[in-house]
C-alpha cells in the first residue's frame, strides 16, 4: 500500500505514527483516515477529467462527519442517501443548492425534509411523484426532482450491478416517458437525470461503455422530460484495487469520453451540466482500520493472532459484505513494518463465529499480543456497513488525521 509512508518501521497515518496515533485515540480498534490522501485523490481526479466536468461523493461510503466536511470543501456536490445523510450534509456546510438525495424506500418525512431544505431528489417510484406534489402543495415548498433510470444495460464486470434488469433503484428506462407526464402534470420543478450502473469497476472500457449508453439514453429521454435538462448524473462505478494482482484504475481513456461527451453535449444538451458521483474511488485507499492483538494462539500448527477487531466493526474485510469467495483485504502489522515474516497467519477477532476472519493464511510480520493490526483499504464501507451490535462488543473509534 504505497500511499501510506513508513519510518522506523512504522506506518504513518497523517503523518502521525500508528503507535502514537493510537495512544492519542486512546483505544483500539479504530479507523483512521488521512485528510492529505483525500484532498490528494480529489486533485488527482480534477488533472484527469477535463474541466466542466463535475465531481460528487455520495457520502454512504464514508458518512463521518468530520470525513464529509472535508470532502464538502473539495468537491461539487453531495450524494445522500438518507434524511440522516442529508443532516450530516447540510452540518458538514455542503451547499443545499448541490445535494442531491436517491435512494428507493424514501419515507415521506425524508421527502419532506428534502423539500425544505431545497436539494434536489431523484425520484425513484411513481409514489414518489404523488408524494411530493402533495407535500410541495401542504408546505409551499418548491420541489426539486430528477429522474433516477433504471437503464436497459449493465457496467459490466462491476463488483455490485445496479442497473439493468429488475432492480429495486430507480425508474425503468422504458417507463420514465410517463413518469415524466406524471411529473409535469404534478407541477414538480424537473431538473434532470441520474443514472448508475454499477460500482467497484477496474476496466476503463467498461465505464466508458457505460457513460456512453447512459448519454444516449439521457437524450431519447430528454425528448420527453417537461423542461430542459440541466443536470446528467452519469454516476461513478471507479473501483479502486483490494486483491493481489488488481491494478489502479487507468484513468485516462474515461478523461478523454468525458471530454467528447462534454463537446457533445454543448451541442445536444446545452446548457447541461454533466456530473460524476463517485464515493469508494475518493475516499477508500485513504482509510485504514486498526486492531490490536490480545492473544496469539497456535492450533494444531496454524497460527491466530485474535484481536479486539473483527467483522462487527469491519464486515467487508471479513468477505461478508458481497464476496462470492472470500479473498484477504491487504493486512500488516503497522507497528512492524519491516520485521521478518511469517507465512500462514490468520487474524481473527473476538467474536464467538468462525466468520470473524479479517486475514486467513498470511504472511505477516511476527506479531505478539500488543502489535497493532492494520487493514488498508478501509476508507469506505466500513463502520457504518457492518452490524456493529453484534455480541455488543464495544464499537470502534473513528478519527480524521
Amino acid at each position: 500500500m504505497d500511499q501510506f509512508a513508513v519510518a522506523d518501521g512504522e506506518l504513518l497515518i497523517g503523518g502521525q505514527r500508528l503507535s502514537r496515533l493510537a495512544d492519542r485515540i486512546g483505544r483500539t480498534p479504530f479507523y483512521a483516515c488521512d485528510r492529505s490522501l483525500l484532498t490528494h485523490r480529489v486533485h488527482a481526479l480534477r488533472a484527469a477529467l477535463p474541466v466542466g466536468i463535475e465531481l460528487h461523493y455520495a457520502m454512504k461510503a464514508n458518512p463521518m462527519p468530520a470525513v464529509v466536511a472535508h470532502m464538502a470543501g473539495l468537491v461539487d456536490g453531495i450524494d445522500v442517501a438518507s434524511g440522516g445523510e442529508l443532516q450530516v450534509a447540510l452540518d458538514a456546510g455542503a451547499d443545499p443548492r448541490e445535494i442531491s438525495f436517491a435512494g428507493p424506500g424514501k419515507s415521506a418525512l425524508e421527502l419532506k425534509q428534502a423539500l425544505a431544505a431545497g436539494i434536489l431528489i431523484n425520484i425513484e417510484s411513481f409514489r414518489e411523484v404523488e408524494l411530493l406534489r402533495q407535500l410541495s402543495a401542504e408546505t409551499g415548498y418548491a420541489a426539486r426532482v430528477a429522474v433516477r433510470v433504471n437503464p436497459d444495460f449493465e457496467l459490466k464486470s462491476s463488483g455490485m450491478k445496479m442497473g439493468g434488469g429488475p432492480k429495486q433503484f430507480g425508474v425503468d428506462a422504458e417507463q420514465v416517458p410517463d413518469l415524466l407526464a406524471r411529473i409535469g402534470e404534478a407541477g414538480l420543478g424537473f431538473e434532470g437525470f441520474h443514472l448508475f450502473a454499477g460500482s467497484q469497476n477496474l476496466k476503463p472500457e467498461a465505464i466508458v461503455e457505460a457513460q456512453q449508453k447512459s448519454f444516449e439514453l439521457a437524450l431519447r429521454l430528454a425528448k420527453d422530460a417537461p423542461a430542459p435538462v440541466r443536470v446528467l448524473n452519469l454516476g461513478g462505478g471507479f473501483g479502486i484495487p483490494y486483491f493481489p494482482g488488481e491494478q489502479r484504475l487507468d484513468l485516462a481513456p474515461i478523461g478523454a469520453n468525458l471530454a467528447a461527451l462534454l463537446q457533445r453535449s454543448q451541442v445536444e444538451m446545452p446548457g447541461v451540466r454533466l456530473v460524476i458521483e463517485l464515493g469508494r474511488y475518493l475516499v477508500g485507499e485513504a482509510g485504514v482500520y486498526v486492531c490490536r492483538v490480545v492473544d496469539r494462539k497456535v492450533s494444531r500448527g496454524q497460527v491466530y493472532l485474535v484481536t479486539d477487531g473483527g467483522l462487527h466493526h469491519h464486515l467487508a474485510a471479513s468477505g461478508n459484505f458481497g464476496q462470492v469467495i472470500r479473498k484477504n483485504y491487504p493486512v500488516a502489522i503497522g507497528n512492524r513494518m519491516d520485521g521478518a515474516m511469517e507465512p500462514g497467519v490468520s487474524v481473527v477477532g473476538p467474536l464467538c463465529t468462525p466468520l470473524d476472519l479479517l486475514g486467513e493464511r498470511m504472511s505477516l510480520a511476527h506479531a505478539e499480543p500488543g502489535d497493532l493490526v492494520v487493514v488498508f483499504q478501509s476508507g469506505a464501507y466500513g463502520i457504518t456497513a457492518s452490524p456493529q451490535n453484534f455480541l455488543s462488543h464495544p464499537a470502534a473509534a473513528e478519527v480524521l488525521v
